[in-house]
């Protein structure tokens, strides 16, 4: 089992999850030339995915999903409240199909069993994913504005984590954004900062840890160096091990063992 993203931040979002013969696509914030040049960076074509699935309609993350599902016949899956926020984008005439998930119920496509989880987001009806191949477990979390202990529970015991760390809490209150949006941002519907990721991080049984990648952080109210010596505490590790998923790079192929 493997994972790698394609871009992690505001402005778009995409991460591959793989097991065999089944490749997974968790959201697309990018234009279609764009996302397919990504996909290329990491030795892909659009035709080797078996699936989308959608966190929540937010345009970084849900803007891309559909002209992409559209031109490449992908199967789409996302919860009946993201499904009711993108009417918007979908095409009069649908050439791919719609499935409908329960925010609690787990599902498989291919190889890989897909458990989403509720978290607090201001989108309708927001999930983040657990993935895994009958051995190994792969947890995302992103867009998120506080830690829950279904969360925890969710996030245990994986042997690779995708961590929100949005924001450094005095750059974000310091920075250029206006009063509103920084009260957004830093709100339980919101999203994570550093200190709390490492906080929820800490909650979690890492037994089990083989990769930590530190995710969507903000071009101008976070560092990468920030958010790895935030994780880094926690684990008692050296900086350079928590990875980062680059804006405009994303992560290249992390393998899972």
């Amino acid at each position: 089992m493997r994972f790698a993203s394609l871009g992690s931040g505001s402005a778009g979002n995409g991460l591959i999850v793989e097991a065999q013969a089944t490749r997974l696509l968790l959201d697309c914030g990018f234009g279609l030339r764009d996302a397919c040049t990504r996909l290329a960076r990491l030795g892909l074509a659009p035709e080797q995915l078996s699936a989308i699935v959608v966190t929540h309609e937010h345009d970084d993350h849900a803007g891309g999903v559909f002209k992409f599902a559209q031109k490449y016949r992908i199967p789409v899956w996302l919860t009946h409240g993201t499904l009711s926020m993108v009417e918007r984008f979908l095409p009069t005439q649908r050439d791919f199909e719609l499935r409908i998930i329960d925010s609690h119920q787990a599902f498989s496509i291919g190889d890989l069993q897909v458990q989403p989880f509720p978290v607090p987001h201001d989108a309708r009806e927001p999930v983040q994913f657990t993935f895994q191949d009958g051995k190994r477990r792969l947890g995302v979390l992103t867009d998120t504005g506080t830690s829950t202990p279904h969360i925890e529970t969710m996030l245990s015991c994986c042997d690779a984590l995708m961590l929100e760390c949005n924001h450094d809490l005095d750059m974000l209150m310091n920075g250029p954004y206006t009063r509103p949006l920084k009260q957004r941002v830093s709100s339980r519907l919101g999203h994570l900062d550093n200190a709390s990721s490492a906080k929820l991080l800490a909650n979690l049984d890492n037994s089990r840890l083989q990769h930590i990648v530190a995710a969507h952080l903000s071009a101008k109210n976070n560092l990468p160096s920030l958010a790895k010596q935030a994780l880094s505490e926690v684990l008692n590790c050296e900086t350079d091990w928590i990875g980062i998923a680059d804006q405009a790079e994303g992560l290249h192929w992390r393998e899972i063992r």
